[in-house]
C-alpha cells in the first residue's frame, strides 16, 4: 500500500519529520501537501464524518483503514515497519522518549517567536519574543544539545547514533532538529554545537545518507521559511554569552 501523509502545504513543520523517514527508507508514499489543492484535501479528509478515529491536527499519515495522528506515533509506527527502529521493547521505548523530547524542543523553537499564541502575528508580540528567545537560546538550547550529547556518548553500541547501532527515526529527528536550529539561531546554535561534536558528528552522518542526501537536493524539499514552526528574525538570535 502506498502512503498518505498529510501536512500543511509550503512548510516542513512538523511533517518533515515524517518525509525524512519516508524518504529515507526509499518508501513508496504521496506527500499531499505537494499536490494540487492539497490543503482543500487535508481539511476535507478531517471533517468526514465516518472516521471513529479523527486526528486532531496534521501531520497525520493513512496507511490503509489506519490513519494515524502525533508526529511521534507516526515515527513509531513507520520506525517499525521501514528498519528505523529496535526489535527490542526497551530500545522502543527509549527511542519514543527521545523523539518525545525532541517535539517538546520543537515546541518551545515555535513560542519562542509566537511566545503570546499563534493567533497573533509575531509584530504583535516582538518584546515577549525577544525575552522568550533569550531564555530559549541561552537556556534552553543548551539544556536539550547537552541532553543528546549525553544520550549519544551513552549509547554502548557506539557508531555515533543515539539508539543501537544503526539509524533509526530519532537520529533523523535529531538531524531535522539541528537543521531548524541552525537556521532560526544560526548564531546560538553554531556557539552550542561546537560543545556538541557528537551532535555535530550524527547531523553529518544523517545528512550524507545516499537518500537523504538526494532528497535534500530535490524539489520535494520544502526550503525553511517564515511562515514554519522554525523562523529565523535576526533580533532574536544572539551568540553565546562569554
Amino acid at each position: 500500500m502506498t502512503y498518505e501523509l498529510y501536512y500543511w502545504s509550503g512548510i516542513q513543520g512538523r511533517g518533515e519529520f515524517v518525509r525524512l523517514v519516508l524518504e529515507d527508507a526509499g518508501a513508496d508514499y504521496v506527500d499531499i501537501a505537494l499536490q494540487p489543492n492539497g490543503d482543500e484535501r487535508l481539511m476535507a479528509f478531517l471533517d468526514r464524518e465516518d472516521l471513529l478515529r479523527p486526528p486532531f491536527a496534521p501531520p497525520f499519515l493513512r496507511d490503509g483503514d489506519l490513519v494515524i495522528g502525533q508526529t511521534a506515533a507516526i515515527l513509531a509506527y513507520l520506525g517499525d515497519r521501514l528498519g528505523l527502529s529496535s526489535k527490542s521493547e526497551a530500545d522502543r521505548l527509549w527511542l519514543h522518549q527521545i523523539q518525545l523530547t525532541i517535539g517538546d524542543v520543537v515546541g518551545e523553537a515555535h513560542d519562542a517567536h509566537h511566545p503570546l499564541g499563534a493567533h497573533l502575528y509575531y509584530e504583535d508580540q516582538k518584546p515577549e519574543a525577544a525575552r522568550r528567545a533569550k531564555a530559549f537560546r541561552q537556556e534552553r538550547i543548551p539544556k536539550f544539545l547537552g541532553w543528546f550529547e549525553r544520550v549519544l556518548s551513552r549509547n554502548p553500541h557506539g557508531g555515533g547514533y543515539l539508539v543501537g547501532s544503526g539509524a533509526t527515526y530519532a537520529d533523523l529527528s535529531l538531524f531535522q532538529l539541528v537543521e531548524g536550529l541552525l537556521y532560526a539561531f544560526p548564531k546560538a546554535t553554531k556557539d552550542f554545537l561546537a560543545e556538541a561534536p557528537r551532535v555535530a558528528a550524527l547531523r553529518e552522518t544523517i545528512s550524507a545518507r545516499q537518500r537523504i542526501h538526494a532528497y535534500l537536493a530535490s524539489g520535494r524539499r520544502i526550503p525553511f521559511n517564515q511562515q514554519g514552526i522554525f523562523r529565523h528574525y535576526a533580533e532574536l538570535d544572539g551568540r553565546r554569552p562569554s
